[in-house]
Parts: C-alpha cells; structure tokens; sequence
C-alpha cells in the first residue's frame, strides 16, 4: 500500500506586521547624519536660494547674482566708496588685524545659508562655502602666505549643542593641512552677543582666548589667518588678534564668509 508523500502548503503567508516599522527605522537611520551630510556634498539637489534643480548648493547664478565683489576697507573688511583703500575709523584706530577679507555681506541669502549652517545642523555647507571664499579677491594669496589657519574656537557648551565648530569646518576645506584647532583656545564662556555693541562685547571677551602654552613656541615670528563664518563689529577677531600677537605671531590676518555692515542699521 503505497502512501501520499507530504506536501507543504502552498499558500503564502503574509508579510509580518513589523516589517513597514523596520523599514521606516533602516530609512531613518540612512538618511541622518552622517549620510544626509554626504548626499548633500556629493549629489546633485535644490540650489538653496533659488530653489532650482539640479544644483550645488549655491547655483552658478546665485552666486554671480549675490556674491559679486565689492570694494572693502582692507582693515575691516566694511564696504566702502570706489578707490577707498580704508575706512576713517581703521585710518584713525588701526586695528590688530593686517588685512581682513570677507566673501559677502552678511544680508540676503547669506544670513540665512549661515544659520542653517551653524543652527540647523547642517556641515557640509563648508565645502561651498570655502568656494565662495576662495574665490574672492585677495583670499587665495592670504590662505598661501599663511603659516596657519586658525578657526575661532567655541566653547564647550557651544560646541556641544552645535555638534561641530562651524569655523573649524571652513578652515579644513579651505587648506586642512595648515588649519590649527589647537593653538587658540577658547578658556571663558561669554553671555550671548548677539544685541551688544562693540564696547559691550569687547568687556565680554575680556580673558575669553588663550594660546596653549605648549605650543605658543610654535607662533614665534608666524603669519597666522583667523578664519570664521561672520564678523559683526570685529571685537571677536580683533582680541583672538591681540592673543596671538601678544604670543609672538608677527602678522595676524582674518578671513569671514560674512561682513555685517552695522553703520546700515
């Protein structure tokens, strides 16, 4: 008597529930940093001003629409009137700084890609961001006449909230091997500064930047370029200036994506 072999049932079974909440989880996970920072650093996407597509982050012509170059005071980087090479106040009060450059105002759209840098958690807006600077007048011959590039520090607290120091960034992609994190620091937090005046912040950062001791050696007779997103009234460079000198760097310069032109407001 011969016997039926057994065979399995056919019918398929159902996806389990928790395979679309697993799915959701793998997505999510790919998609934030640090994979969201590459994608926007490497792939084609939305210019951030225009909105068109495909784009950099900045499109070619946002970039020619709104960070032409403009005559600047060679001291404090503030525009100025055709064929003026520095302003009155620079000419009366020099400041601590050889020559400061800076890309753009610090107006429209720029106001708003440097708060989504710093604020939203966004990094790799240093890479377009170190193009814009490279390409500006006088900022390439700087960056090779430098012995360092060194960022503005931020504190723990804020580096902490931030994820990253958004200075350091642009310095490593406009010149790694000469960017420096470690000769400056940053020994004090400061209240907030954003609605001070100059003399406000300048009391402020009193004590604020230190040089390390280990390495003040390493300043001795160096040409250094201060590098940060936004100068405002200049206080901030302008006492990580005095630091430096005061360790033995014997030419001090700043290079900002930004200037604010607070004679505007």
């Amino acid at each position: 008597m011969s016997v039926a072999p057994h065979r399995t049932p056919t019918t398929r079974c159902k996806p389990a529930a928790r395979w679309p909440i697993l799915d959701t989880i793998v997505l999510h996970r790919f998609f934030t940093k640090p994979w969201r920072a590459l994608a926007h650093a490497h792939l084609p996407s939305q210019c951030a001003i225009c909105g068109g597509w495909p784009a950099q982050r900045v499109c070619e012509h946002c970039a020619a629409s709104f960070a032409q170059p403009r005559p600047r005071c060679r001291s404090c980087a503030l525009p100025l009137p055709g064929g003026a090479t520095q302003c009155g106040q620079c000419l009366l009060h020099p400041p601590p700084l050889d020559t400061c450059i800076a890309a753009v105002d610090y107006d429209y759209p720029w106001a708003g890609v440097l708060a989504d840098f710093k604020f939203h958690g966004d990094p790799s807006w240093a890479a377009p961001l170190a193009a814009l600077l490279r390409s500006t007048p006088w900022a390439e011959p700087a960056i090779e006449a430098a012995d360092w590039l060194v960022p503005i520090p931020l504190t723990r607290e804020r580096l902490g909230e931030r994820g990253f120091n958004q200075a350091q960034r642009i310095a490593l992609a406009l010149a790694s091997g000469k960017t420096r994190d470690d000769l400056l620091l940053r020994v004090r937090a400061t209240p907030d500064q954003h609605a001070l005046g100059r003399a406000q912040r300048l009391a402020n950062l009193q004590a604020v930047f230190a040089v390390d001791p280990l390495r003040a050696q390493e300043l001795s007779g160096g040409t250094v370029l201060l590098v940060d997103d936004v100068m405002t009234t200049g206080a901030t460079l302008h006492t990580a200036a005095q630091v430096l000198r005061r360790a033995g760097a014997a030419h001090v310069s700043a290079l900002v994506v930004a200037r604010a032109d607070l004679r505007e407001r």
